[in-house]
């Protein structure tokens, strides 16, 4: 039996199937993404096994996403070595208050998701969505939610509540922080290969959507997302942190909650400052003056908040770098590396050039006294994995 993960998007559908082990998982035998999901978009599936790729273009219709499930259920049913599958594990990225630990979907827990929609625009929506296409397409398989926000659960209260009345945070106004599923791999790949892991530990999810997160003993202590995946750094099209006062001044020259929201999600970050692009290689190439200025932004707030997080772990022992731009950027990490010299960090250049995201790799020097991974991420094993756990 095997567990098939997945990530379902606004216009995309990542997939990865996985073997049993023991209580977990084992290597990916598979894995694969459908793009171009959007309406009028162009789907598409690539996928990837035993070294073998394949791309194959979808036929238009009115509901390509209920199109890509069938190409996906008649592909898996095609590749004889194959072995059957147990369940589906979906990424989700907001469990809130009520749910701190993967659990299998039912109709009461999707609509307990639902009402934390408007926490996660970009991503809830679909997610719960995808569930539910999937619980169509696989009736007889249980679909099990493996939340983001689980990672974060052993935050303490110093570092998860606002400033606001209590009965507020009661309420759940609160930190939760994200990327958990990223976080939770990450942390497993450095204590395998670093006795430092067990110590102070500073992880970059650093992508489209960006965070930091300190841990120690292997448990998340502080984090810079909070009650949506709009606080902290600076990222493709989010804002990051932004002074509350900003948000009521657009609401008295007129601003609706739409606009706000449209703003804050999908026109601001690297796009907004630059004028020019949401992706970092775009923006690395462009000799365009604004889009120097993101890139430069877009590192300071890493500074910055790397710099909030080693005083709240009292130190570092660890610094890991993922996600697309984190482990594919080789400069923004020198220049970041460079910037936390005062901490005793010292990377190799040479291997920092060579690290580009195909496997964990150290590129620190021996003289540093801080640890510098590059560690690939793969959130898919993680989810899997609770699934396996939950079934076993």
């Amino acid at each position: 039996m095997s567990i098939l993960a997945v990530n379902a998007g606004s216009s995309s559908l990542k997939f990865s199937l996985y073997p049993p082990a023991g209580h977990s998982v084992g290597a990916s035998l598979l894995t694969g993404q459908f793009q171009g999901l959007e309406p009028h978009g162009t789907p598409q599936m690539s996928w990837q096994m035993e070294g073998k790729t394949g791309t194959d273009r979808l036929e238009a219709s009115a509901d390509p996403f209920d199109e890509a499930l069938a190409r996906l259920r008649a592909f898996l049913s095609g590749m004889e070595r194959l072995p059957p599958l147990r369940g589906i594990a979906h990424r989700v990225v907001h469990g809130g208050s009520l749910y701190r630990d993967s659990l299998v979907v039912d109709e009461t827990v999707l609509g307990q998701l639902e009402t934390l929609n408007s926490l996660a625009p970009l991503h809830q929506p679909h997610n719960l969505a995808g569930i539910r296409a999937f619980a169509q397409a696989f009736p007889a398989l249980p679909q099990i939610a493996c939340f983001d926000t689980a990672f974060h659960a052993s935050v303490p209260p110093q570092d998860y509540e606002f400033a606001l009345p209590q009965s507020l945070t009661a309420s759940g106004v609160r930190r939760y922080g994200f990327h958990g599923l990223s976080y939770h791999y990450i942390m497993g790949q450095l204590q395998a290969r670093s006795a430092k892991a067990k110590g102070r530990v500073l992880m970059a999810h650093l992508g489209n959507g960006a965070s930091l997160c300190g841990a120690l003993g292997g448990l998340s202590q502080t984090t810079t997302m909070g009650f949506s995946a709009l606080d902290g750094l600076i990222m493709g099209t989010r804002s990051g942190s932004l002074d509350a006062g900003v948000l009521l001044y657009l609401l008295e020259q007129g601003w609706s909650h739409d606009r706000l929201q449209n703003l804050l999600y999908k026109e601001s970050g690297l796009l907004g400052i630059s004028g020019l692009s949401a992706d970092m290689r775009k923006l690395r190439q462009s000799d365009n003056p604004q889009a120097r200025h993101a890139i430069e932004l877009f590192t300071h707030r890493i500074i910055r908040e790397a710099g909030a997080m080693t005083g709240c772990l009292q130190g570092l022992d660890v610094i890991a770098f993922s996600g697309g731009i984190g482990e594919h950027d080789a400069v923004l990490r020198h220049d970041v590396c460079t910037a936390l010299g005062w901490l005793g960090v010292r990377i190799d250049d040479d291997l920092n050039g060579k690290a580009i995201g195909d496997q964990a790799m150290a590129i620190h020097t021996a003289e540093s006294t801080i640890d510098v991974w590059v560690i690939p991420t793969d959130e898919g094993f993680v989810a899997a994995s609770e699934a396996a756990r939950l079934l076993a």
